[in-house]
């Protein structure tokens, strides 16, 4: 069978399992939450390699990564199967609510404002604002169509457009002896175990030089769990200026840092978007933020 006959024969199971595969980074949890065995899937994910002619996922590590062609991939196959939805669903068509992603604190101190002048202005496109915990708030997977993002956006298949930058924070444990201090520097952490979200967040060791970084770091996957090992003094973080109004925790206190560099927010979503009102939000969000 040609290589072009394969393609014609590639359903929409194909791309929806690659997509559960890239979101779990593991075949048997993809297969399990698509109702399939796991050599069902990855007999799937093999077809679907074979008629595009690249692989996609490298099998060669101890963890499932995608290969770059991917990455890239999955923001079409994303966009692929939320049109078909869309195409489905001819009598909401025009109403199709916007799903706006955010790891963390979305727009700061701009959220409200973003969404209550969105609903004045489009009454009739419901902006929906959605937390997913990983590197593109869930536009890679489809479960958003644009997405409010922190730190460079370097994710393939994405466009981007900068709204403004917040200061950095560092989250001590209340009852530190740093939580009484009226601001820090990253060498006042340095001492301390360092708590990482390296799914969604922004800080690594890199922010510290190279001299003075901390020597232990405390991994976890997500904002709440970032909160709870500040909280419980087993370790510090940094974070950005948004999160202690979005995320407020009686157990961590949030000090200004002196010499950190500020966190760049911008607004993003596929280059091969599929939502017509992505140009509106542009616009407010560049109009709201603008001056900031």
């Amino acid at each position: 069978m040609s290589p072009a006959r394969t393609r014609r024969d590639l359903e929409l199971r194909h791309l929806r399992c690659f997509l559960a595969i890239a979101e779990e980074r593991n075949i048997t949890r993809a297969a399990a939450r698509l109702g399939l065995t796991q050599p069902a899937a990855s007999r799937t994910l093999a077809t679907l390699e074979a008629a595009l002619g690249v692989r996609l996922v490298d099998r060669s590590t101890h963890h499932l990564t995608l290969t770059a062609e991917g990455e890239t991939f999955r923001v079409r196959a994303a966009a692929a199967v939320t049109a078909f939805g869309d195409a489905l669903d001819v009598g909401r068509a025009e109403a199709r609510p916007l799903r706006l992603g955010h790891s963390w604190s979305a727009a700061g101190r701009f959220t409200t404002t973003l969404l209550r002048r969105w609903r004045r202005a489009h009454p009739d496109v419901p902006l929906e604002l959605l937390r997913h915990d990983d590197r593109t708030a869930g536009i890679a997977s489809g479960s958003t169509d644009a997405a409010l993002l922190r730190g460079p956006v370097d994710s393939p298949g994405l466009v981007a457009v900068a709204l403004f930058t917040e200061d950095r924070v560092a989250a001590v444990p209340s009852d530190s002896p740093l939580a009484d201090r009226p601001e820090l520097a990253l060498a006042d952490l340095a001492p301390y175990p360092v708590a990482l979200n390296p799914v969604s967040g922004t800080t690594t060791l890199a922010l510290w030089p190279a001299a003075a970084r901390p020597t232990r770091a405390l991994t976890v996957a997500n904002t709440d769990d970032w909160l709870a090992v500040i909280a419980a003094d087993r370790a510090v973080g940094v974070t950005s200026a948004a999160t202690p109004g979005m995320h407020p925790h009686p157990g961590v206190t949030f000090v200004p840092l002196t010499d950190a560099p500020p966190l760049p927010v911008s607004l993003a979503w596929p280059d091969r978007t599929t939502h017509p009102a992505i140009p509106a939000l542009v616009r407010l969000a560049q109009e709201i933020t603008a001056g900031a």
